[in-house]
């Protein structure tokens, strides 16, 4: 059996699209949540350019409340490098990260925080509560939100009505 390595390497974009390619990268694995009846969001972990993990939201199938896109990824990064701390890595994601989310991307020292969409339930970056600006915490990431915002959230928006038309 042949083993591959997660960690695949990726030709850096023009100057200016690194952005908004790697959160292309997030969009496609959050329809790949959506194909699984998942809430479609996705993640990914860059590297100096190198996509270094990957995920999207899985709770329903795992049967797992803290199986969010972000975690995946930042899982997924740490399994990859070989450390739970990942200095230097920047993180993309489709929706606004919610409170587990951001601790977590806290305590793997994120250098980075790159989402698509606001979540207005549960976003943890102004949208509800600002966990990225409170002084007393030890880390705090540069965060920018908004990259492909109109499409996170249209993806978003369509799964979840489809979902009400449901009977």
């Amino acid at each position: 059996m042949e083993t591959v390595n997660a960690v695949e390497s990726i030709d850096i974009p023009p100057s200016g699209l690194g952005d908004e390619f790697f959160m292309r990268e997030a969009l496609s694995l959050a329809q790949a949540a959506e194909c699984l009846g998942e809430v479609p969001v996705g993640a990914v972990v860059v590297r100096n350019g190198i996509i270094v993990g990957r995920g999207f939201n899985s709770p329903i199938g795992e049967n797992d409340p803290t199986a969010h896109a972000e975690i995946a990824a930042l899982r997924d990064a740490a399994r990859n490098l070989n450390n739970y701390r990942l200095p230097g890595c920047e993180l993309f994601v489709t929706l606004e990260p919610c409170a587990m989310c951001a601790g977590a991307i806290i305590h793997a020292r994120i250098s980075r925080v790159v989402y698509g969409a606001r979540d207005a339930k549960t976003g943890a970056h102004g949208s509800v509560v600002d966990l990225f600006s409170v002084d007393r915490l030890n880390f705090h990431a540069e965060i920018e939100g908004g990259v492909l915002a109109a499409e996170c959230g249209d993806l978003l928006s369509r799964f979840f009505a489809a979902r009400r038309k449901k009977p």
